[in-house]
């Protein structure tokens, strides 16, 4: 999972888990680092304090009163005979002296010739020879033992060099690797510890620190332009969470201005598109009126034995141009008029059967899915959709193709499912968006405010309507609602 999709508390979360991880994994690496240091200044120190502490006893044997022997190199054998076991039982360590040749005089250690290094090296000879200390210490490491080797000069009364002291040492860990493994044991108990405490303090302060965020995102998704929003009000934020709400609550103000601004303009496009159009149809009956009106003022007889006729034929034409109207004005009036709910139950394929029953065409087909499938609806209003859709598919057939409309009723989960499909001419691309646009059409019949009509009854009873068209393929309208 990529960092950007995690959430921001979510993310805060995990940085202070991460941070008391990466805070106790240093802690044990300086722990672990300062033990190994420690060891070694130890150590180190140890065998220097070891050295001081055998240097000091041998030069009590060499001056002591029990020495009868000359301090030379040759004697050193004979001087420490005994004492050199004395000695290295006291100090706990083994003591091998060798001449300055880096012969071995003898050792603490018993039996010569089971002694692994009988002479030294040429290159620590070098080195104790060359040192202003002369001193040297070798440090290695056998079958995973770290051993050091001290090597030092023996002196006599004068400071005059007679031997070499070597002091092989073994550097044993345990007490303090013992001791780290307590203090790690420890240190992983407080871990745990600042884990816990460190979980329950990042879920509230990330809850804490989104809690204001969240708030805005809550708002923001249910902003809407067609209804009014509240403002914001978080109370104990953060100056940048202030910033954000009085940013939000500015476009709220702006918004709302713009949608009253939007909706008068709609509303007084609406209006403009609508007058345009209710004078444009009035103008078609109204030419006919007043050319027949003239007509028969300038072909008046009153003495013309077949006035009465011409009058009739006069009068017909001025009513059936004022019918023309009058449907107009009833278009309109429908339109405007929101469906009244009554919810009716019914039988939703009787009701379409009925429906399609006032049309005489015989490409008209019916099919449902059973025999009953009852819903609560308006019986006039959903004969209404039924009847607009089908008359909007005899208009849409071409007059050189064969025509076809099926009706099909239909149920899904709980929802009512009607079809209209034709194999007319379809609608093109660019008039799709304005299917359910309420305007008058450019046909000879009809108002164009059919569609718009069934859209407004299908949306009241909170169902929907939509459609799928192909050029001169045809066009299939389907209208869900809900049963209940």
């Amino acid at each position: 999972m990529k960092l950007k999709k995690l959430s921001l508390r979510t993310r805060i979360f995990i940085a202070m888990i991460l941070l008391v991880l990466l805070a106790s994994i240093l802690i044990a690496a300086v722990a672990i680092y300062q033990y190994k240091e420690q060891s070694a200044d130890y150590h180190k120190g140890r065998l220097e304090r070891k050295e001081q502490n055998i240097q000091k006893h041998h030069k009590r044997v060499l001056n002591g009163k029990q020495n009868t022997w000359e301090v030379k190199t040759e004697n050193i054998p004979l001087i420490f005979k005994e004492e050199i076991y004395n000695i290295a039982d006291i100090h706990k360590l083994q003591i091998n002296l060798y001449d300055l040749d880096g012969t071995l005089l003898i050792s603490s250690k018993g039996d010569l010739n089971n002694i692994a290094d009988t002479c030294i090296d040429a290159e620590i000879l070098n080195a104790i020879s060359h040192r202003a200390s002369h001193r040297y210490v070798d440090k290695h490491k056998e079958n995973g033992q770290t051993y050091q080797s001290s090597y030092t000069y023996i002196t006599d009364q004068k400071s005059k060099p007679i031997a070499i002291l070597n002091l092989p040492y073994l550097e044993k860990d345990d007490f303090l690797a013992e001791e780290l493994s307590e203090f790690l044991q420890r240190i992983g108990f407080a871990f745990m510890f600042v884990l816990l405490m460190a979980i329950g303090i990042a879920f509230v302060l990330s809850k804490y620190i989104t809690k204001s965020l969240k708030a805005i995102s809550d708002k923001i998704n249910t902003t809407r332009l067609e209804k009014r929003n509240k403002k914001i009000e978080v109370n104990d934020t953060s100056e940048e969470i202030s910033i954000l709400v009085n940013s939000y609550n500015s476009m709220i103000d702006e918004l709302e201005d713009s949608a009253v601004q939007l909706a008068r303009s709609e509303r007084e496009q609406a209006w403009r598109e609508m007058a345009k159009q209710v004078a444009h149809e009035i103008k078609n009956p109204l030419t006919p009126m007043r050319l027949t009106v003239q007509n028969f003022q300038r072909k008046f007889d009153s003495n013309d034995e077949n006035i009465h006729s011409k009058l009739d034929e006069y009068s017909k034409t001025l009513i059936q141009q004022i019918d023309t109207m009058s449907s107009i004005a009833s278009a309109f009036s429908n339109f405007a008029k929101m469906p009244a709910q009554q919810n009716e139950t019914l039988n939703v394929v009787e009701i379409v059967k009925l429906a399609l029953d006032i049309f005489n065409e015989d490409y008209i087909f019916f099919t449902a899915e059973s025999e009953e499938i009852i819903a609560k609806f308006d019986r006039t209003q959903l004969i209404r959709v039924v009847t607009n859709l089908v008359k909007n598919g005899i208009q849409a057939m071409p007059e050189n193709q064969i025509p076809r409309i099926v009706i099909n009723v239909a149920t899904r989960d709980n929802d009512v499912i009607i079809t209209v499909a034709d194999n007319g001419s379809g609608v093109s691309e660019e008039n799709k968006d304005k299917v359910f646009e309420p305007k008058f059409t450019t046909k000879t019949s009809g108002m164009g405010l059919g569609l718009a009509m069934v859209k407004n009854i299908v949306e009241t009873y909170k169902g929907t309507i939509a459609f799928k068209s192909e050029k001169d393929k045809g066009t299939t309208f389907t209208v869900t609602f809900p049963k209940e």
